[in-house]
């Protein structure tokens, strides 16, 4: 049973609301540059914790997507929502882990001083495009944007050509 225009037209709504909320709660969380190494370390972990939430979430997502055709119902539509959501939040994540990166360890990036910058390079290294005026100069940054690699390639990438597929594919858009 196909689910009408209007299930759609909310999901995108609720999906559209979600991602706006994560990438104002992005610019808005308070974060301070921080040389006391613990909380450095439980910064650190806590965002490891985020960013493995994630990777469970749009791996079980991806999954279920892979499990389906195109989307055909409510159901499959709000998976499809919490997918982009999901992606959204991963790349904010780790835009995030970049940003408390450069300010807590001078020299860790280079060219990296707002979150507008952090976002920027996330998405660069997401895209692989990587302009090369933002790039990874300490250990520790190189480590972070290793694991940042490692997860736009096999969970990201992956993600976002299903929403694609799903999207280009779905029945109703002049292709059955």
């Amino acid at each position: 049973m196909a689910s009408d225009d209007g299930g759609y037209a909310r999901a995108r709504r609720h999906t559209l609301a979600a991602c706006a909320l994560l990438l104002t709660s992005y610019f808005l969380v308070p974060l301070e540059p921080d040389p006391n190494g613990l909380r450095l370390a439980l910064r650190a972990a806590g965002t490891l914790l985020l960013i493995s939430v994630v990777t469970f979430l749009v791996t079980r997502q991806v999954s279920r997507q892979l499990g389906t055709g195109a989307p055909v119902g409510e159901a499959e539509v709000r998976s499809l929502s919490r997918l982009v959501v999901a992606l959204v939040a991963g790349l904010l994540a780790f835009a995030l882990a970049d940003y408390v990166v450069a300010g807590s360890g001078p020299g860790q990036f280079v060219g990296l001083r707002t979150r507008l910058d952090a976002l920027y390079f996330a998405l660069a290294t997401l895209t692989t495009i990587g302009y090369g005026d933002v790039h990874a100069q300490g250990q520790l940054a190189k480590v972070i944007v290793c694991v940042q690699m490692l997860f736009s390639i096999g969970v990201i990438a992956t993600g976002a050509s299903i929403v694609v597929r799903q999207l280009t594919g779905r029945p109703g858009r002049g292709r059955r």
